[in-house]
């Protein structure tokens, strides 16, 4: 499955890229999968989504998904953090 990750503010400047293709293996089948798949990847990646480590919003195709969600070939994911205001 390929896959195009765009990452914003916080994590664009923590992994120091603000998208990548991703061509998954073909056990990337959710949301949560990918998550996974990144956190494999070790140190920054690990500690930012490690279970427990942080909130943070997924997108795919521009509509707002969960974890459970399943991915679609050729979508366009958005990881980013929840944004606050007052």
């Amino acid at each position: 499955m390929q896959l195009k990750v765009l990452y914003f503010a916080q994590l664009r400047e923590r992994f120091g890229i603000s998208e990548e293709l991703i061509d998954a293996p073909e056990a990337v089948i959710r949301v949560r999968d990918l998550i996974d798949l990144l956190a494999s990847r070790g140190g920054v990646w690990n500690e930012t989504f490690a279970v427990g480590a942080g909130a943070f919003r997924v997108a795919m195709n521009q509509d707002m998904v969960q974890m459970d969600t399943p991915l679609q070939n050729h979508a366009e994911v958005a990881i980013f953090r929840p944004v606050t205001g007052g």
